[in-house]
């Protein structure tokens, strides 16, 4: 009777049933995106279209999602001596973060497209780290640096001819050992220092010449120096001809170890697999690349580089937490009907779509720019500035777009969004870093002014690139002519502004010429046309939502 009773209560006042939540996302295709897969084939890499879709499958897999949970909840440990008080310097990661760097570097997402001689193999590699990016972005960092060193190495020619085909290999090859006996190199840079941040030149750690021919030795304190288990690492120091560029192994060619302590790992608000520290160099040995005193002419290259690479991982970032909502909204309902029936709710989503659109475009055109400038196929001579200049532009304006992008999708997903298990705050902590690494918004804005008024031809190729559409959109062509008159009459305290006018003709000017209608229409509307909001979710009733959402969210997303 007992029995009989407790059973009954059991069923009549269960707590337990779970209703109204979404299922799991993954399994889920992460290149499944119209803009991505039509950008990878406009700039010449559709020849990658089948590699980039089996990545995406895997990168939506719960198992590589998994992998990025992981890696970022088991966060990597410095030892800096072993247990007899020898000096080890190493950082240990979890098997996942192996498992995510042993498939990037085995895509071609780290320094392979050097070495391989097909028109658009840099726009493959860009993306491929948007699709492999929707697992996690620390790993990135030292993928990135690894791409971004080789064409800073071949100005010395005799190191790219040792290092370059490590750097460039498919095989992921960890732990510390002479860097010609492994089957395959990772690449860190070490620029900025305490004292002076971005302001390189304010570099106290010096560089002494030894009797052999190219080879010094440091002293200094380096103040963030990302993955510093990496092989080998690009230094800025000074010499007696002034601030260089040198290349620091980790492991000398006779097996020992150089001399990099590494003081502390940074604790980051974000970015937590990626190991970042703080090296100090005591009698170092190094190699120089480039001539004396030409040290940041030397590693501009890399920078550009990384640059790309930052808004690449914004786009990124959007895209996925982009996915995580409509995902979301496709599941949940309230107040009577589905999240995504509902207007307001399809007006956030789409905005948010046209920002990770245009996002998406302007990396892939970037990387068009970039695929066929080191590849000397600017046949023209119009894609090297505009590279120059854009590339600038983009990493000031894509990135500033993250954060806000991400709360807002974020906020998609209500207290759920909130709660560490959605894996949201985790992308919404990883968002601010891209507007910092390789100079904050403030550094990339100047840069523009300085390219502008110092190198010939960047203006030009910035007008030719957003009138190649004139006609197209009246909004468009009202911008172009007040970034015009904004340029002839601008000043340092107007740079932002400046740069975001820039960024957004851009933007417009490549979804009139490639996006649908639908998008770019309601792209011009708000961002030039100021029918728009302060905050997402604020399109015009002329906007076609339905549109712009089918595009941006396929039925299987």
């Amino acid at each position: 009777m007992v029995s009989n009773l407790a059973q009954e209560q059991s069923g009549q006042y269960a707590t337990h049933d779970v209703t109204n939540q979404p299922p799991p996302l993954t399994p889920y295709d992460a290149s499944q995106d119209t803009a991505l897969l039509e950008g990878l084939r406009r700039e010449g890499a559709g020849w990658a279209e089948e590699d980039l879709r089996r990545l995406g499958l895997r990168a939506g897999s719960a198992e590589a999602q998994e992998w990025g949970e992981q890696a970022n909840r088991h966060e990597p440990e410095l030892r800096t001596h072993d247990r007899y008080g020898h000096r080890v310097d190493e950082v240990e990661f979890h098997p996942s973060w192996h498992h995510l760097m042993r498939v990037a570097v085995g895509e071609g997402l780290a320094g392979a497209p050097w070495a391989d001689e097909r028109p658009g193999a840099h726009v493959a590699r860009t993306a491929g780290g948007m699709v492999w990016g929707h697992t996690e972005a620390g790993h990135g960092c030292p993928t990135s640096m690894t791409y971004a060193a080789v064409p800073v190495l071949r100005r010395q020619p005799e190191l790219a001819k040792v290092y370059e085909p490590l750097l460039t290999s498919r095989e992921y090859d960890p732990g510390l050992r002479v860097p010609t006996e492994k089957r395959g190199l990772l690449a860190g840079m070490g620029m900025t220092e305490k004292q002076g941040g971005s302001d390189v030149r304010t570099n106290t750690t010096t560089a002494w010449p030894t009797a052999e021919p190219g080879v010094y030795t440091l002293r200094g304190h380096k103040w963030f120096t990302s993955a510093p288990m990496c092989d080998v690492f690009l230094v800025l120091a000074q010499a007696p001809g002034g601030l260089s560029c040198f290349l620091v192994p980790r492991v000398l060619p006779d097996g020992s170890r150089n001399t990099f302590r590494i003081q502390r790992l940074k604790d980051k608000l974000g970015n937590r697999s990626n190991a970042s520290s703080e090296p100090e160099f005591d009698g170092t040995v190094a190699w120089l690349v480039g001539p004396e005193g030409r040290g940041v002419k030397t590693i501009i290259e890399m920078v550009n580089c990384t640059r790309l690479d930052c808004v690449m991982s914004s786009a990124t970032l959007m895209r996925k937490t982009l996915v995580e909502a409509g995902h979301h909204v496709r599941h949940r309902s309230a107040f009577g009907a589905r999240l995504v029936d509902q207007p307001l709710m399809r007006n956030v989503l789409a905005d948010l779509a046209l920002e990770s659109e245009a996002a998406t475009t302007l990396t892939l055109r970037l990387a068009g720019a970039a695929d066929r400038v080191v590849r000397g196929a600017d046949t023209v001579g119009t894609e090297t500035p505009f590279r120059r200049i854009a590339t600038a532009v983009g990493k000031y304006w894509v990135t500033k777009r993250g954060p806000a992008f991400t709360a807002e999708a974020l906020e998609c997903l209500g207290g759920n969004g909130y709660v560490e298990d959605s894996g949201m705050p985790r992308h919404y902590r990883e968002a601010p870093l891209l507007s910092i690494w390789e100079g904050s918004g403030n550094v990339n804005a100047l840069d523009v002014l300085r390219a502008l008024s110092r190198e010939e031809g960047t203006a030009d190729a910035l007008f030719a690139e957003l009138t190649s559409v004139r006609g197209a959109d009246a909004r468009l062509d009202a911008a172009v002519v007040r970034l015009k008159d904004m340029l002839a009459t601008g000043s340092e305290a107007g740079a932002r502004r400046l740069v975001e006018r820039m960024a957004l003709a851009l933007q417009a000017s490549l979804l009139v010429r490639h996006a649908p209608a639908a998008v770019a229409d309601a792209f011009c509307a708000t961002r030039l046309g100021g029918d728009w909001g302060h905050a997402f979710g604020t399109l015009p009733d002329s906007a076609d939502v339905d549109g712009i959402l089918e595009r941006a969210l396929p039925a299987q997303a």
